[in-house]
């Protein structure tokens, strides 16, 4: 006999699970990178590169033109010095294009080569190779630092460490006081250091800079590159296929082994890659580049050198790892070829634009005027009659000569028949100065109506002959 029996829905239980080995951790713990020392064309294109950038930042506070600093941001005097060219906050807009300019050099050189900024002339990257240079001499190449951080405490490991932090200490406190040169005066920043009378706000500088190069170069290094620095986050959007990256032959090397110099690789059905690990070994941000393209790449072209050196060993052709593009490595593209590719719509544009900048740029600069002229009305009288009976207006001119040589000026106005200037209306600025001068203005009572008619003033440089023209008002009362 058949009996209707329903069937128990299927009910899953919903269980608290407390065991702590289920967690999963949304923090990676860092874990210390000790870079392989390498030799080879990218190398030493990395040590030229450090060289020619830290002799610039190091060298320039100390030259000089003339009797000034040749480059000194002075922001006491509000005064910007590049070599002839003296700046003024009046020229904000030649600082504003700078950066411009800056900015798309940037995004045409990631867009025809990626990162190579970033590996080769980046200041972290640069200081982060000279701090572990700093410290392979003090403790030894990779497998000694290993061997070193891993071993007991001793009076050997005591002083390595002590050693190498001084050294860090020292060069960080003058990467900072070089800083500070480039905003006040080297040479006299010098004297109060001697003379031990630097003041609150040059010390913080120093030691700010200075902290700043010995954490970010002597601990944080490829954390920057990876969790702090955008550029590494955006520059996705710079790339295409036709971008020059660091790219891993994965057709040629895989699969890869290990094995003797003897063996033949194509009879064993291998690739070429012999998984030394010593691409790796010698990466700075500790990544492996046979996993393809990762952001965290700064392009240093090290696994480049580190491969061919084992390519060359084993007698096989170079290039296993390369510098080269996605659609290169794909359609086994010739130099000539990748190059010719990088020439794309994208890079001219990008060319045009800044070709285009840099030479407005340079056109405004040599067009720039000798001296500036600000007219301000004086604000205590508006207008007042003189014992002569003349209506008298008096206004205040800043004069900045931006010259290095000092400079006198010839006022004249016009704009009113019959205004004439009651005032001395010769002036002399000293070089690279501003000069506050006064000028008075008379019109013969009556001679016009009442209210603000314009008068135009005109400064004229009796050095070179240059003229400007600024424009205000002259009140008479009813």
């Amino acid at each position: 006999m058949a009996t209707n029996q329903k069937t128990p829905k299927k009910v899953i239980p919903i269980i608290n699970d407390n065991r702590k080995d289920g967690e999963v951790s949304l923090y990676e713990a860092h874990n210390k990178i000790y870079p392989r020392t390498t030799s080879g064309y990218f190398t030493n294109w990395r040590w030229i590169t450090l060289w020619i950038t830290q002799i610039v930042f190091y060298g320039v506070p100390w030259l000089e033109l003339g009797q000034r600093q040749a480059v000194l941001l002075d922001i006491d005097t509000h005064r910007f010095y590049i070599f002839g060219l003296i700046l003024y906050p009046q020229d904000l807009i030649y600082l504003a294009v700078i950066l411009i300019i800056a900015a798309l050099a940037l995004f045409l050189f990631t867009a025809v080569a990626g990162r190579l900024w970033c590996g080769f002339s980046c200041p972290q990257t640069v200081y982060t190779k000279i701090f572990l240079w700093i410290e392979s001499k003090v403790e030894g190449d990779r497998a000694a630092r290993i061997k070193l951080d891993n071993a007991n405490l001793s009076i050997n490991k005591i002083f390595k460490k002590l050693l190498k932090h001084f050294i860090w200490i020292s060069f960080s406190m003058w990467t900072g006081f070089t800083f500070l040169g480039y905003f006040t005066p080297i040479r006299d920043l010098t004297q109060s250091i001697i003379q031990i009378s630097l003041g609150p706000w040059e010390t913080f500088w120093i030691c700010f800079y200075g902290f700043a190069t010995y954490g970010n170069a002597g601990f944080l290094r490829e954390q920057v590159c990876k969790y702090m620095c955008p550029y590494a986050r955006f520059q996705s959007a710079m790339f295409d296929k036709d971008t020059l990256i660091v790219t891993y032959d994965e057709e040629r090397g895989e699969p890869r082994s290990g094995r003797s110099r003897k063996v033949d690789a194509k009879e064993k059905g291998l690739g070429d890659c012999v998984d030394c690990s010593f691409c790796v070994q010698v990466c700075p941000v500790g990544i492996d580049i046979r996993d393809g393209l990762q952001y965290e790449c700064i392009s240093c072209g090290l696994c480049v050198d580190a491969c061919d050196s084992v390519m060359d060993k084993m007698e096989y052709p170079r290039g296993l790892i390369k510098f080269s593009t996605i659609n290169g490595a794909s359609n086994h593209w010739t130099n000539y070829q990748i190059i010719k590719n990088v020439l794309r719509p994208r890079v001219l544009i990008y060319s045009a634009i800044l070709l285009t900048l840099c030479i407005g740029f340079a056109v405004s600069l040599s067009l720039r005027e000798s001296f500036k002229v600000d007219v301000i009305r004086d604000r205590g009288v508006m207008s007042r009659l003189t014992s002569e009976g003349n209506i008298e207006n008096v206004y205040r001119l800043q004069i900045t000569n931006v010259t290095e040589k000092p400079q006198k000026y010839h006022i004249s106005v016009s704009g009113i028949e019959g205004i004439t200037i009651s005032s001395n209306n010769e002036f002399s600025v000293d070089a690279a100065s501003e000069r506050m001068v006064v000028v008075s203005l008379q019109l013969p009572d009556e001679v016009t109506s009442s209210g603000s008619h314009p008068v135009k003033f005109e400064i004229e440089s009796l050095s070179n002959d240059e003229e400007v023209t600024e424009q205000s008002t002259f009140y008479i009362p009813r």
